[in-house]
């Protein structure tokens, strides 16, 4: 029968795991940890059929080894209650070939952790028939929380989304320093992934069933939301499994049977009024859907108002014209309703808040870069004096020319000191690199910049136009609630 079992935890520190560890019991090996400085020893687990280990483009090739790999992750994790690594547990079905299922797992692993830059170690597990039971295949994969960057190092899990005013300055709280949320840099561990991953694994298990002409299927839901109000099957037990493995008939494995069957008699039935009570409620939907509020009546009761209140002829000229541009404006972008103008608001919103991000992103590593070529043109410009000083052998001469440069000398070794730590291994100073580095990001913000502005313009003038819909909406809610009081 087919089994739908996806199942995804946290390798932690916090709960005495060790990734080292954990990567040598799924795939069988021997692997020694450089963080506990322990030896795990698994090569004598039997059942394990297949492993590798699958990286996206950005990764080192060195960690397709697997103790450097997961020996890179404990140094990487420095908390003591860090998470690690997520762990899947994923079953496969008896009713493919192994072939087939390593295929399928495969598949699943490349396309939708790798694809997703995720560094993935799985291993396919097919135990022996134990007792006269039924195998039950499955795979385990093991991917680092921690993302890696472009550059192949190991980049942050969460990054501070800063709370900013108005002016975009940062919140600063009691504690003098700003307030900020942690967010998080991948969408791995969110919900809503791990409900795609499991909804994306069995489509392609069924749609395995279907190439192969099999009827079984599985469901990612759970039985309660599939809407399956038959028992769960009991546990038959080692002796159980015996016996109908010989043929004979037991109680428990005819309640099973029954079961199954009524499960699958009730899938049926249910997908055939489901289907039929979704169209019924797609039809019900759209006749019912109340009327949006009419953005031109709005703006015409706005700018109505504005020119009851005017003192000259320019300023109704003015408020005609500013009408007649804001109709032209919302005809063109399609917009007639509230509802319509509220969701292009939220979208623009949107998009700017990204661009914003990005700019910002940007112009911390433009200051970052600026700070750092500075310190290289105070280095090269006090330098030869610094070496005019170290050839000086005369204390006295020495002395006279400390004081003389004193400024200088005390520059050039602030500047050392600080670009020393950016050095490359062969001693260098990668002042070209930074410069490459400006160019390309000066160029990249400004075409950012040219896509933000008149996405912000469009922003400003939908809010404007927001404004001045719902100043007219409190004017009428006015004048109803006058009318109201004068009939009591």
């Amino acid at each position: 029968m087919a089994l739908f079992h996806f199942h995804v935890t946290q390798i932690k520190r916090s709960a005495g795991q060790s990734i080292v560890t954990s990567a040598a019991y799924r795939a069988g090996e021997k692997l020694f940890s450089e963080y506990y400085g322990e030896v795990s020893d698994y090569t004598h687990k039997g059942g394990v059929v297949c492993t590798d280990i699958l990286l996206p483009p950005q990764a080192p090739a060195e960690y397709q080894d697997r103790a450097t790999l997961w020996n890179a992750v404990e140094k990487a994790e420095r908390g003591k209650k860090a998470q690690l690594a997520y762990s899947f547990d994923i079953a496969l079905q008896n009713e493919l070939s192994l072939d087939e299922n390593i295929a399928l797992a495969r598949q699943f692993v490349s396309e939708q952790l790798v694809g997703r830059g995720m560094i993935a170690d799985f291993a396919i597990h097919q135990p022996d028939k134990e007792d006269g039971g039924i195998p039950n295949p499955h795979f385990h994969i093991l991917c680092p929380i921690r993302p890696i960057e472009p550059d192949g190092k190991w980049g942050c899990k969460q990054r501070r989304r800063y709370h900013l005013d108005e002016a975009g300055n940062r919140i600063m709280g009691e504690d003098g320093k700003p307030l900020f949320d942690a967010v998080p840099t991948t969408d791995w561990g969110d919900p809503a992934t791990l409900e795609e991953w499991r909804r994306v694994w069995a489509e392609m298990v069924n749609a395995k069933f279907a190439e192969k002409g099999l009827e079984c299927r599985v469901d990612h839901r759970s039985y309660e939301r599939q809407g399956v109000d038959t028992p769960p099957t009991i546990h038959e037990g080692v002796a159980v499994r015996q016996m109908e493995a010989r043929g004979i008939t037991t109680d428990k494995g005819d309640f099973n049977r029954w079961v199954r069957k009524a499960r699958d008699l009730l899938r049926g039935l249910r997908k055939k009024i489901t289907d039929l009570t979704d169209w019924i409620k797609a039809a019900k939907d759209e006749l019912s859907k109340p009327q949006g509020l009419d953005l031109a009546a709005l703006l015409t009761a706005y700018y109505e108002g504005r020119n009851a209140g005017a003192w000259s002829r320019n300023a109704r000229i003015g408020n005609l014209k500013n009408f007649a541009e804001a109709i032209n404006y919302l005809t063109e972008k399609g917009i007639t309703t509230l509802e319509d103008l509220e969701a292009h608001i939220a979208a623009q919103s949107e998009r700017t808040e990204a661009i914003n991000t990005s700019m910002k992103a940007k112009r911390t590593r433009l200051n970052e870069l600026k700070e750092l070529l500075r310190l290289v043109d105070l280095y090269r410009d006090t330098k030869p004096i610094y070496d005019k000083w170290k050839g000086i052998k005369w204390k006295g001469q020495r002395e006279k020319f400390e004081l003389e440069h004193e400024g200088d000398l005390r520059t050039f070794h602030m500047t050392r000191r600080k670009l020393d730590k950016h050095r490359s291994p062969a001693g260098k100073i990668p002042a070209h690199a930074w410069e490459q580095e400006q160019a390309r990001l000066e160029q990249e913000y400004k075409a950012e910049y040219e896509q933000y502005k008149p996405i912000e313009d469009d922003l400003r003038r939908l809010q404007q136009v927001k404004r001045n819909a719902d100043t007219a909406l409190h004017q009428q809610e006015q004048t109803r609630q006058k009318r109201r009081e004068a009939e009591r």
